[in-house]
């Protein structure tokens, strides 16, 4: 698959921007704050609808603006498929396919896709296991698109149940909140079920292609490895108690036993019959603290370098190298699935060879290169490694100088 047009209408700095790329490399040069990342990241949008950079759509709308707009045109196998995608302030976004009648956003996800590499992948390693859960399931939502329902569900369900929760917190809770929180139990426990599910089966998918890929960007001394921590695994009769410094982290409830491999032996029904066991240990400490203890919104990806935790042990240039292989796993994985009828996904690098150094900066880009479509911002050109040579695009404020493409 590759990017053959991409056009934005109010879309952060852009009043209006259109671009024609090409397969194979494209390097989009600019000074720094010029917008080149915008442009990167309306393509990313395009496949996850979120952003590497911030939380929430409202910053991607151009100042004074209520809406923006994203038109792509994509090419796989000689077939061409055009998206536009309304990014609205206050209401719904919605999309469109091949100017079909307008659709969910979320039913376009499938059709983009892309694995974006940027200097805010330093917190995949060096971040809360929030940063972790969401390269998940991103990653998850581009190769099975119907997840995106599945994560959805999970946190509608989990946001109502939280409330009940704090109902009885603040000493309202009644017989008739309980009986509604053992509905809600249900509900959660499958979701959660479903979800958990498919993200150990995901990153068993991953860690082989994490390891050959951390290897192929360092002298291959070190392994890498990653591992799922659930919740559902430590949950024990004293009501899933959590020592006190990883309670007041507000992440995992409990310490890990070790028994992660065990769950992928689980079904989703007989892993939601775990969850309505864990959260009837775990109810009075729930109860106690306001919130939901147990759940794959509390879960982890533990990262390994040799034998030590990436976090808090990694060099800098250790900690570089495990994230741009977590993303190269992700394009492998990718790569798997396009084999057996999905879409090889397009590569973004997001002005990263300034953050790397110069053996790193040509093995990262020896690897990438053969891809179907490569596209690369940087303020430097010299920057960029010669196994890139390719198409060279020159941004200016505003938009791209035509005369300056080559």
């Amino acid at each position: 698959m590759y990017l053959e047009k991409l056009s934005l209408t109010d879309f952060r700095s852009y009043a209006q921007v259109d671009l024609s790329l090409e397969p194979g490399v494209t390097v989009l040069v600019g000074a720094n704050g010029i917008g080149k990342t915008n442009l990167m990241e309306a393509i990313g949008y395009l496949a996850t609808l979120s952003s590497h950079r911030v939380s929430s759509d409202a910053p991607l709308l151009r100042f004074g603006t209520d809406r923006a707009m994203v038109r792509a045109k994509l090419v796989r196998g000689g077939q061409s498929t055009v998206l536009e995608l309304e990014i609205n302030a206050g209401r719904a976004n919605r999309a469109r396919i091949n100017r079909s009648n307008p659709v969910r956003a979320r039913d376009i996800l499938g059709i983009c896709q892309t694995v974006l590499f940027a200097p805010e992948d330093l917190a995949l390693v060096k971040g809360d296991p929030s940063n972790r859960r969401r390269f998940l399931d991103e990653l998850l939502v581009s190769l099975i698109p119907r997840h995106a329902a599945t994560r959805s569900d999970y946190d509608r369900v989990l946001k109502q149940r939280n409330a009940l929760l704090k109902s009885g917190r603040a000493g309202k809770f009644t017989s008739a909140h309980e009986a509604t929180l053992d509905v809600w139990d249900q509900h959660m426990a499958r979701a959660g079920a479903e979800l958990l599910h498919a993200r150990l089966d995901l990153v068993e998918r991953l860690r082989p292609h994490l390891n050959s890929a951390y290897a192929q960007l360092t002298d291959g001394s070190k392994e890498a490895g990653a591992s799922y921590r659930s919740t559902l695994q430590h949950v024990s009769e004293d009501d899933g108690a959590a020592p006190p410094s990883r309670a007041a982290a507000g992440e995992t409830a409990v310490e890990p036993t070790g028994q992660a491999e065990d769950l992928r032996l689980l079904t989703v029904d007989e892993l939601t019959d775990r969850y309505v066991q864990a959260f009837a240990a775990s109810r009075r400490r729930e109860l106690e603290r306001g919130i939901s203890l147990v759940g794959p919104h509390r879960d982890e990806l533990d990262l390994a370098l040799g034998m030590a935790p990436a976090k808090g042990y990694a060099s800098h240039g250790e900690t570089w190298s495990m994230c741009l292989s977590l993303r190269l796993a992700s394009y492998y994985v990718m790569m798997d699935d396009a084999r057996t009828g999905g879409s090889a996904p397009i590569l973004i690098l997001d002005d990263v060879f300034a953050e790397l150094d110069v053996q790193r900066r040509r093995k990262l880009a020896a690897i990438v290169s053969g891809a179907e479509q490569v596209l690369v911002t940087a303020a430097v050109e010299d920057d960029i490694p010669a196994e890139l040579a390719g198409r060279r695009v020159k941004v200016i404020p505003g938009g791209i100088d035509e005369r300056d493409c080559r």
